[in-house]
């Protein structure tokens, strides 16, 4: 019994830790886990495999639950809340800032307790999904690539002439392309040839994903930012019930599906569970999105836990396998009851911090704000991945700026993951690489 509470201490720990690294824009909780587990293998004595696993699992789901807060204040999103900084936006620009986030963070709540009560028969759904899904992943994740740049929607004033229209609308479509298709030799790169030293191996990708989703925005704040109007510090409102459940069955379902394939991200998986299910309500895609990103970062480390399925899906699962398997019921029900705790204490931090970002974006320039957060984010690219990551970065948030100047959907930032990967999972990785001299 008193191991047993002293992991579920750890694991809050953890959370808390979790909830501190989601209030830094583009830090992701990757990168320090990767960072934990280096100073785990010079000091092995300080906490037990387990210990450390149940700790990362902690700091997973408050980071998950909280880096919202960013998204919304300072338009700097990670790759799975990519699509709700548009609705996320316009709630701020009602004053409404800290309620975008607390609808984002009723979503992550409720896809917790979703997978909670699922817990049971985890083990029964996945299996079978990932029988049938593992041998079509290739041309899956291929359809996923084809939807993504398909959805781009061509916007154009109908009162202009046609040619004007045509223009326009092209310009949209193609500034949309063109993120996926330079994110997507971004990552060929980094796949085949980074420039990041090999020490830095941990945080490879942390420099792009800086750049694609976090810098962009924090710049475009620098230069164009406008103090929002005062802002609501109450985050409640009521939610219909019906809303809730909806949003959060409907991000539980695509989180889930993207944990169980590779490269899919809650972001993904969201936007597709929010077409395959007409999501038509600005609330009900918050609720959605929120849920669907916790589904999937949670649910794919949780999968590691669930005893004989030997699936290990997301970078936090892949890091804690490096060190320890676990194994056993008690382990795995250790896990789910770690997630209920410290998804409870994440959402109370969540709400609070929601209060203090409207109270600091009401008495503080956001200029002054989003300065300091993209010098903290480069300091901390530059301390990790040396003059390599910055060059990364540099790369990357010239890249992203594409969707948020000239128009396009910041989720095609992903092609940075998606294109290398899906390139190897259908057998023409290295071809494509050695075409573009990266071998």
């Amino acid at each position: 019994m008193l191991e047993s509470l002293g992991l579920l201490a750890a694991s809050l720990i953890g959370a808390v830790l979790g909830c501190a690294i989601a209030l830094v824009p583009g830090l992701h909780v990757f990168n320090v886990a990767g960072f934990a587990l280096l100073l785990y293998a010079r000091m092995p004595f300080v906490l037990s495999e387990q210990a450390l696993a149940l700790f990362l699992l902690g700091a997973l789901v408050g980071w998950s639950v909280v880096n919202v807060i960013p998204t919304v204040f300072l338009f700097a999103p990670d790759d799975a809340h990519a699509t709700a900084v548009l609705p996320a936006t316009k709630y701020l620009l009602r004053g409404r800032g800290a309620e975008a986030a607390t609808l984002i963070g009723s979503g992550s709540l409720g896809a917790l307790l979703g997978l909670v009560l699922l817990s049971p028969i985890l083990d029964e759904v996945v299996r079978p999904l990932r029988a049938i899904l593992q041998p079509h992943t290739g041309w899956i994740l291929t359809a996923i690539i084809a939807f993504l740049l398909l959805g781009e929607w061509p916007r154009a004033d109908d009162l202009a002439s046609p040619l004007r229209r045509l223009i326009s609308a092209w310009t949209y479509l193609g500034a949309g392309l063109l993120t996926f298709a330079l994110s997507g030799l971004l990552g060929m790169v980094l796949f085949y040839r980074s420039p990041i030293a090999v020490e830095s191996a941990f945080v490879n990708l942390m420099p792009a994903f800086v750049g694609l989703f976090a810098a962009p925005g924090l710049l475009q704040v620098l230069v164009f930012g406008t103090r929002p109007p005062r802002q609501q510090v109450s985050p409640w409102r009521e939610v219909e019930p019906r809303l809730l459940l909806r949003g959060s069955l409907t991000g539980l379902s695509g989180g889930l599906f993207a944990s169980i394939l590779p490269v899919v991200s809650g972001g993904i998986g969201g936007l597709l569970a929010g077409h395959a299910t007409a999501l038509w309500n600005e609330r009900l895609f918050m609720i959605s999105l929120g849920a669907s990103k916790v589904a999937y970062y949670v649910g794919s480390l949780l999968l590691l836990f669930v005893p004989g399925l030997t699936l290990t899906r997301g970078g936090m699962a892949w890091m804690i396998s490096s060190i320890y398997v676990p194994y056993g019921w008690r382990t795995y029900w250790l896990a789910v009851a770690a997630v209920a705790l410290c998804g409870a204490l994440a959402f109370v931090v969540l709400v609070a911090m929601a209060r203090f970002a409207a109270r600091l974006a009401n008495a503080w320039s956001p200029q002054w704000l989003a300065g300091g957060a993209l010098g903290l984010v480069t300091a901390l690219t530059m301390a990790l991945t040396g003059w390599g990551g910055l060059l990364v970065m540099g790369v990357a948030t010239a890249i992203g700026l594409i969707p948020v100047l000239v128009g396009g959907r910041r989720i095609n930032g992903l092609g940075v993951l998606l294109v290398p990967i899906t390139l190897n999972v259908i057998g023409v990785g290295p071809a494509v690489a050695a075409w573009l001299g990266l071998l």
